[in-house]
Order: C-alpha cells, then sequence, then structure tokens
C-alpha cells in the first residue's frame, strides 16, 4: 500500500519546539518536512506592508532544525506563506535563511521559489473578464479597490508543490498558499488516497493544535491509500477522535466540506478512531473536483494612521456604569474637537472599556459591576500628525473628566508617559474573493536556485 509520513514540527514557522518533541518526529522517520509560514490571522498590516510577522531568529532556529534533520533523512522540505503574508519578498526573505543555514551546515541544496504576489494590471484583466468573485463578503471590487492594494496575493493549491518535488526541489519555498496544500502535495505524489490527503492536511496544518498539548510539539500525519493516521510528536500529548474532528471547524465556514483550489472535500461519512499510543485514524472522505480552479484572493492597503492611549480607571461610581460616563465623555470630547476646528471627515475616535465589553461589544450581565477597567482611545487619521493632536486633545479628559457634574474632578491612570502611541500607517483588507482560471500555474512564478553548486544529499 502506498503510505507517505508529514512530520509537522510547528502550527506556525518561528513559533518553536521542544527539543524532545523534535527528535521524536524525526526518529518517526518522515518522508517530508512541511509547515505553514504565515496566515492573515494577525490582520491586514503584515500583508499591507509586505513584512513578517516573527522574529527572524526564531525563523532560523526553526528552519535550521528542519533543514539540518532532512539533510539526515535524505527527504525534502516544503514552507507556504513565506514572510507571514506570503508576498514576492517573503519568499525572497527566507531564501536568504536558508542560505546562511546551509553555508553555515556546509549543506548543498536545490530550492524552488514560488512566487504568488499578483500586480494590480493582471488582477484588472481579470476583474473585466468577470473572473473575480466575492468569498463570503459583499465588497464589490473596482479598478479604485484594486490600485489602492499595497500587494495583492494568491493562495496556491498543490501544483506548484508536486512540480517543484517532482523536479528534485530540497526545499520548496512558497509565497501565499492554502495550509493544507503545502502538507497535501507529497502524499498526493506518493499515489496516497487524494482525500485523506487533504483532510489530514486540513487537520495538521496548525501541527499541535489537533492534540490534547497544542502548545508544544508537532503531529505526524500518515497518509495511505484508504485514510490516513495522526499522532502527537510530544510525550506529554495524544491525538484523540475529538481533537482531531473539531479541526475541521478552525478557519472553515462549513465544518463537513472543505473548499481548496480545485477540489471540495467532502467529510461528513468520515470516520474516526481511537488506537493504541495516541493515534487516530480516519475513514472514508470524499473529494470531487471543482467545476473551475479558483485561488483565493487577499488585498491590503492603506487605511489611515493611528495614535492610540490607555488609561486605568477603578472610580466606584464610573463602575457602575462605565458605558454611560464614556458616552458624556465621547460626546464632551467631540464637542471640543469641532469647537476647535477638526474636521470630522479627516479623523475618527473609539472609546473601548476593556474589562467591560470592549471585546464582545454587547450588554454586560445584569448587576456586573467590574473592579477596574482600561479605556483605550484609538484615533485614526488622514496623518499622523493630526491623529495626535486629536489624543493629545483628549489626553486631559481621560485623566480628569468628571465622574457626575457638581462633583470634585477625579485623577485617573496612564499607564506610560507620554500617554500617546503613535502606531503609524495602518492597513485593511481590501480583497477577500476568489479568481477563476483555466491553468492553475497562470498566476504562479517558479525560480530554482541552487546553494553551494552541487546537489544535496537530501
Amino acid at each position: 500500500m502506498n503510505t507517505c509520513k508529514v512530520f509537522v514540527p510547528y502550527g506556525a514557522l518561528g513559533t518553536g519546539i521542544s527539543d524532545e518533541a523534535f527528535a521524536n518526529g524525526v526518529a518517526m522517520k518522515p518522508d517530508i518536512i512541511s509547515v505553514d509560514g504565515g496566515s492573515t490571522d494577525s490582520g491586514p498590516y503584515y500583508l499591507g506592508n509586505g513584512k513578517c510577522k516573527y522574529a527572524r531568529s526564531a525563523l532560523k532556529t526553526d528552519t535550521r532544525r528542519m533543514i539540518v534533520a532532512a539533510h539526515e533523512l535524505h527527504i525534502p522540505i516544503t514552507i507556504g506563506s513565506c514572510g507571514t503574508c506570503g508576498v514576492d519578498e517573503g519568499v525572497d526573505f527566507m531564501e536568504e535563511i536558508c542560505r546562511e543555514i546551509l553555508e553555515e551546515e556546509g549543506y548543498s541544496a536545490k530550492i524552488v521559489k514560488v512566487y504568488t504576489e499578483q500586480s494590480v494590471e493582471t488582477m484588472k484583466e481579470k476583474l473585466h473578464a468577470g473572473k473575480i468573485k466575492p468569498l463570503g463578503t459583499r465588497v464589490e471590487v473596482t479598478d479604485e479597490v484594486l490600485d489602492s492594494c499595497s500587494h495583492i496575493v494568491a493562495a496556491a493549491g498543490v501544483e506548484p508543490f508536486i512540480r517543484a518535488l517532482q523536479e528534485g526541489a530540497d526545499i520548496v519555498l512558497c509565497g501565499r498558499a492554502t495550509d493544507t496544500a503545502v502538507l497535501a502535495c507529497m502524499p498526493i505524489i506518493r499515489g496516497c488516497s487524494e482525500a485523506a490527503a487533504w483532510h489530514g492536511a486540513k487537520v495538521c496544518e496548525c501541527g499541535a493544535l489537533c492534540s490534547t498539548n497544542p502548545q508544544n510539539g508537532g503531529v505526524m500525519l500518515t497518509v495511505d491509500e484508504t485514510g490516513f493516521e495522526v499522532e502527537a510528536t510530544a510525550s506529554n500529548s495524544t491525538c484523540t477522535p475529538y481533537t482531531i474532528s473539531a479541526h475541521l471547524l478552525y478557519e472553515n465556514a462549513d465544518p463537513f466540506f472543505l473548499v481548496e483550489p480545485g477540489v471540495v472535500v467532502n467529510t461528513s461519512e468520515a470516520v474516526y478512531t481511537q488506537l493504541e499510543g495516541g493515534r487516530v485514524r480516519v475513514e472514508n472522505s470524499k473529494i470531487a473536483r471543482s467545476e473551475v480552479y479558483t485561488m483565493k484572493l487577499e488585498g491590503s492597503g492603506p487605511a489611515g494612521y493611528q495614535t492610540i492611549t490607555l488609561v486605568g480607571i477603578r472610580d466606584r461610581i464610573i463602575m457602575k456604569d462605565p458605558l454611560g460616563w464614556l458616552g458624556r465623555l465621547e460626546s464632551f470630547a467631540q464637542n471640543k474637537l469641532d469647537r476647535l476646528g477638526f474636521d470630522r471627515s479627516r479623523y475618527s475616535f473609539t472609546l473601548r472599556p476593556y474589562g467591560y465589553n470592549a471585546v464582545y461589544g454587547g450588554k454586560a450581565p445584569d448587576g456586573y459591576v467590574p473592579n477596574e477597567i482600561g479605556v483605550l482611545l484609538t484615533v485614526t487619521a488622514d496623518e499622523q500628525v493630526l491623529a495626535t493632536q486629536i489624543a493629545k486633545v483628549m489626553n486631559p479628559l481621560l485623566l480628569h473628566f468628571e465622574v457626575e457634574p457638581n462633583r470634585p474632578t477625579p485623577s485617573f491612570a496612564f499607564p506610560f508617559s507620554p500617554a500617546e502611541v503613535e502606531k503609524g500607517k495602518i492597513f485593511e483588507f481590501k480583497l477577500y474573493h476568489v479568481v477563476e482560471m483555466d491553468d492553475p500555474f497562470e498566476l504562479i512564478r517558479m525560480k530554482t536556485v541552487q546553494v553551494n553548486g552541487k546537489e544535496c544529499d537530501a
């Protein structure tokens, strides 16, 4: 029976793993080491600015482990969504890290770089041809929206990974890719069940998140012709049918159907079986081809500049009705800003009471009186100077605004000085759509580089 073992050491490259858990994974003799390098989880900033979220030193540590293990086992590596957001610069950034490691370790390697960043001109052609469709959003795409994007990426499927591996790549560095494609590629090459490859990849995309100890260790995904098995690599972690099946709820609109470029995986009749040693086997996943091949588009662009201020409040009267007090403060502040001549069309501000309802925004439970709250002022404006000016106007109000009329002026507490923190340019998502195409490689560019001049042992 065709089988393939995929070692997924990290939920995201740069988040680390214990030495014991990594060594256990290597001892299981995987056929490939695969990991996701990023996502849009942390918001639009990283795509808009094109920079990496994780510390370079952490990325290098995690990547070194993978390269050394792959060299010893003579197996390849796949990394997707390089540099967090998957822009071209992120792919080159990871190549630079890999080159340093290969030089330091004295290894050679064939690196295949897969670029998935898109030009505005190409996207306009697709838009005018009616090939860009909404994905759970009603935001209309126009030429102006595309022009406002700092970066646009398309999430690759398995095809570029498969091509690169079949052509002898030791390391595949891909721009934005679906998390699952990074893991599913080798099992598909090995002739395993394609449905099981995709389903197993979805389960294991975040490493140990599908285990009982999600903060420690990785997982081993073993795919064969009829299903797949998942095993945690940390000695203090196991997998259960609950932890494995629950991951289909993660970042997925429907827990029984997984839509990927070119395919739809149906897990509604999947059977999850607990095996000895904390392993879980899954069978009876099904797959169907999509009528049209699509890739998800993500685009981010500037949305102004921000300045924030935080103030801590413990006044017992305010604690009885924080929203009433904040409402009075907001109204007073807006009138003051108007009197000072600030143009409302050029800025906005919010006041959120953390410790009361800032996270969920709904009505607090009846009778709930917090011990203290932290009020976060966020000012968004056309320019950084303007955002900071607005925050400075509100500074004395956040420090001394009256609790009730005709009562002594209170004092609250800024946790730092100066109270205003300039966040700089901020970004917002402009695109969350899919683009239709006839060829999976239409929006993909691939480049092969040889490090240290000769073929790697892996």
